[in-house]
């Protein structure tokens, strides 16, 4: 089943659910800030999507600004820090399978649906 991260307040996560519901395909809708992912989950996403931590990271989030930044982090920390602070994961994630992308652009989404 496909699976969205999704931040109702972000245009370019509901960019990417109207993307999904366009596509008549069944998917599950994850509001990640509420439903905060695990550190296992966190780290199967990453591995998907076939990235590091810090690629995951919204670098100009205020809170990565002013506690994180310029700092010597390992990839523990970086994910760590996202599960601590979730609003620093970059969304929209859609994951099909064994497949994921970051919906920037959202166009990315169509890649795997």
């Amino acid at each position: 089943m496909i699976k969205i991260y999704h931040n109702p307040r972000c245009s370019k996560s509901r960019q990417g659910l109207e993307i999904l519901e366009n596509s008549k395909k069944e998917f599950k809708i994850v509001k990640y800030l509420e439903e905060i992912p695990s550190e296992k989950e966190l780290k199967e996403i990453i591995k998907l999507l076939g990235i590091t931590p810090i690629q995951l990271i919204r670098k100009t989030e205020k809170v990565w600004k002013e506690n994180y930044k310029g700092k010597e982090l390992s990839d523990d920390d970086i994910i760590k820090a996202m599960l601590e602070n979730p609003k620093l994961i970059e969304r929209p994630i859609v994951i099909n399978n064994n497949k994921a992308v970051i919906g920037r652009p959202p166009e990315n989404i169509s890649t795997i649906i």
